[in-house]
């Protein structure tokens, strides 16, 4: 069986927590802070404007040789501008679960993202987390801390 990985991420944002749980609550912003390269499209229909408990996204992305997947989260827990997470129901991993939350501190709001994530295949799992998987999301989330760093800064 595939190991269980883990993903850690710490950004202050010099904004209100009123501006920041606006921007990461909408679904719609997603793409903007998403590298171009993983093809991100949101297909979904039905999803809504914010983020809500038991709400499903649906999303096409090309994370490997820009072949197209299906990825369907759903939105399993909200508490008003302190956190939300998402859950994979369907997609490439055997489990996603992705917290971002949100606390206010001096100068403006601290934003921790914390995901874990299993490979399918076993140790054919591990040994692509190792080999790409791994240093994959690493880049999709500094991709996003810079993506945030320039929209949030633009709005001082």
């Amino acid at each position: 069986m595939s190991k269980v990985y883990s993903l850690k991420t710490i950004q202050h944002l010099p904004v209100s927590l009123d501006t920041a749980w606006d921007f990461f609550s909408s679904p719609a912003n997603l793409k903007d802070i998403t590298p171009a390269a993983m093809g991100f499209n949101i297909i979904s229909q039905h999803h809504g404007s914010k983020m809500y408990p038991g709400q499903i996204i649906e999303y096409k992305v090309k994370p490997v040789l820009n072949i197209p997947l299906y990825w369907m989260t759903e939105i399993t827990h909200v508490e008003d501008k302190k956190y939300f997470v998402d859950e994979q129901r369907f997609g490439p991993y055997s489990l996603w679960h992705h917290q971002h939350h949100f606390k206010e501190v001096d100068g403006g709001v601290e934003m921790t993202d914390i995901v874990h994530y299993k490979l399918p295949f076993w140790f054919l799992g591990d040994i692509a987390n190792a080999l790409f998987v791994k240093q994959q999301l690493k880049g999709i989330f500094d991709y996003r801390y810079q993506k945030v760093e320039e929209l949030f800064v633009k709005t001082i």
